[in-house]
């Protein structure tokens, strides 16, 4: 990452592209807050309907992971092909692409 020698903390909101990617079984997403605040983290299909969500609530401020297992909300698999995940914290969004492999 672009984590500095001898830093602390993130000087910088930051949302990572998820690895692996494309992935089978799961992946990890690093985000990276350098303030304490509200963040959510949430998956949606390509016709934007929310499928998981992978963090919400009050997180410190520092360098994050996250992991997501290609569940939706009730457990089952989704389908494969290509989703979004967005990023919300205080002013900061980010959207990125990951692929869900069969």
């Amino acid at each position: 990452g672009r984590r500095p020698s001898g830093a602390g903390l993130p000087t910088a909101f930051a949302l990572g592209q998820n690895k692996p990617n494309p992935f089978g079984d799961g992946t990890v997403i690093r985000f990276e807050l350098p303030v304490k605040t509200s963040v959510a983290i949430e998956v949606f299909d390509v016709h934007g309907r929310r499928v998981q969500t992978l963090a919400r609530g009050e997180w410190q401020a520092g360098f994050h992971t996250v992991s997501w297992d290609g569940r939706n909300g009730t457990g089952q698999r989704v389908s494969p092909g290509i989703y979004l995940y967005r990023m919300v914290a205080g002013a900061f969004n980010a959207t990125r692409k990951l692929a869900v492999l069969p």
